[in-house]
């Protein structure tokens, strides 16, 4: 889930690209370029015309309590469907597909989160404590990229600004840090299942998301 940048600093790994889900290439793709707006929007209209029924069915989950109701239109790139994606993962069938065309909604590229993350972060964190989701050790990976590029770049590092870019320029870095901070006791509750093989959360992904517990400075 996660590669080595400079100085240690660690990056999303490309996600698994699978079936029409695949923009980058298809499966075992090099490279993850960027995403374009469009091609997001792509994804998940495919998705929502192959599962009508994700769409139309009700869900009052208590992960998804104010999903509705956020303003995903004003995000920028944000591509509709959004809150439909984030109910697909409930569903035991479309799960796995409706994770893939999420990580490309909230993923722009290897090294950069989408400004879609830190509205959909609190919703991912009380999905991934639902103990029957299929997506399950997938959300908590997602988790952990999130909370890995979410942490502040040395600004002083000019390897670290070239590959990630200035705080700056990012700011949905800050507010996915908000966000985590924000959810903390649902994260610490997920922390506590262990490590495998007896646990969901890999010791690599738990140092990530332990991090992303710890007060960490911005952009002075």
């Amino acid at each position: 889930m996660i590669a080595e940048g400079p100085k240690g600093r660690r990056a999303a790994r490309p996600y698994p690209q699978k079936g029409p889900w695949a923009p980058f290439g298809g499966a075992g793709a090099a490279e993850m370029c960027v995403m374009d707006v469009a091609s997001k929007e792509a994804v998940v209209a495919r998705f929502l015309h192959a599962h009508p029924e994700v769409e139309q069915a009700a869900c009052d989950h208590p992960a998804l309590l104010g999903c509705a109701d956020a303003d995903w239109s004003r995000i920028p790139g944000c591509p509709e469907g959004v809150p439909v994606l984030l109910r697909g993962l409930l569903d035991e069938a479309a799960g796995p597909e409706a994770m893939l065309v999420l990580e490309n909604v909230l993923m722009n590229s290897v090294f950069h989160m989408s400004a879609v993350m830190p509205t959909a972060l609190p919703f991912l964190i009380r999905l991934a404590a639902v103990p029957d989701i299929a997506v399950r050790p997938d959300l908590v990976g997602l988790l952990a990229v999130a909370a890995e590029l979410s942490s502040p770049v040395d600004a002083d590092d000019e390897r670290q600004v070239l590959m990630f870019g200035k705080d700056s320029d990012h700011p949905e870095r800050a507010w996915c840090r908000d966000a985590f901070a924000a959810h903390a006791p649902a994260l610490r509750a997920l922390l506590d299942e262990g490590t495998p093989p007896d646990g969901l959360i890999s010791g690599d992904d738990r140092d990530c998301l332990l991090r992303a517990l710890e007060p960490q400075r911005g952009p002075s």
